[in-house]
């Protein structure tokens, strides 16, 4: 699907050119043909010649430039794609060493019973490692396909938000009070599976793109309208301005391979942006206001008023 959607453009754009390369060649034979015979007489005929002549030369140079820039535009995805999938081995392939070097130790010598207990947990580790990492690939797939609409149901809003905060914890080996929820009591009617995504998501960027140790702030405010508005804040160096609607773009990661040192694939934000849009909300991307950082504010609609209690 990927394929054939990024191949259609510049293989229409090639016809297209081609076709006014063909019909601009027989405009200038034609026109040479009438001036040697002597039979170009009329201004009339000649203007039109020469303005028919002059705007398919001018199509063909909007094509060249056209095509020139698909071209461009595919090379990046390109080694975006490389990128990614070097970014999918290498995650995939540090648990797994992980897990082949912890079982091979435990049956090749005797550990006593607390050496079982760490290296167990650092394999449940690993799992829940490769397990996210799955999860975040088949909902990528998800995506291309296009996100199909699933029913809505009630869901405490707070609850999720204290569920993906301490799940992201978990995963990097954090103290529960890296991600800190500020939220009331919140029942929402929404998508259940795509709030997972998108939340997951923004903690988890919020964490690794954090300052040392990272600190995330989660705050959920009410809005008008029955709406939500739920903000992400990290203690990150911040997203300089002009990359902030780039940094939503597949395989997109910000800064150079070489000097990268935090595990992703480029999909986490590709995800929230098209989650977001899905369900019908919307997502703004600012500086910290107290501080270096970055803040996302994802606004959502659905929200279920308070049970009114009768006098």
């Amino acid at each position: 699907m990927l394929e054939r959607r990024s191949l259609t453009a510049p293989i229409t754009l090639g016809v297209v050119m081609i076709v006014l390369v063909v019909v601009l060649t027989i405009v200038w034979i034609l026109y040479n043909f009438l001036v040697s015979t002597e039979k170009l007489g009329s201004g009339f005929t000649f203007w039109a010649t020469l303005a028919t002549g002059a705007i398919l030369l001018l199509g063909v140079l909007a094509g060249v430039i056209a095509y020139l820039t698909l071209t461009v535009k595919a090379f990046n995805l390109n080694r975006r794609q490389s990128n990614f999938i070097d970014a999918v081995t290498h995650e995939l392939k540090s648990p797994i060493a992980s897990l082949k070097l912890y079982l091979q130790t435990m049956a090749r010598r005797s550990v006593d019973e607390q050496q079982q207990q760490d290296f167990h947990r650092f394999m449940l580790e690993d799992v829940e490692r490769l397990d996210s990492l799955i999860n975040h690939l088949l909902d990528a797939a998800r995506i291309e396909r296009g996100i199909e609409p699933a029913s809505e149901e009630p869901l405490r809003l707070d609850q999720l938000l204290t569920q993906c905060g301490s799940a992201t914890c978990l995963r990097y080996r954090l103290p529960v009070g890296t991600v800190e929820i500020d939220s009331p009591e919140i029942t929402m009617r929404s998508q259940l599976v795509q709030l997972e995504i998108l939340f997951r998501n923004l903690i988890d960027n919020g964490v690794k793109y954090g300052g040392s140790p990272p600190h995330v702030q989660v705050r959920v405010k009410p809005d008008v309208d029955d709406k939500v508005v739920v903000s992400i804040i990290d203690n990150g160096a911040g997203i300089p301005a002009n990359l902030r609607r780039k940094v939503f773009g597949r395989f997109i990661r910000l800064g150079s391979e070489l000097e990268r040192s935090t595990p992703g694939t480029g999909l986490g934000l590709y995800l929230v942006r098209n989650v977001v849009k899905a369900i019908g909300g919307s997502i703004r991307v600012a500086d910290r206001e107290d501080g270096p950082g970055t803040e996302f504010e994802v606004t959502l609609g659905g929200v279920v008023p308070p049970p009114t209690v009768a006098s």
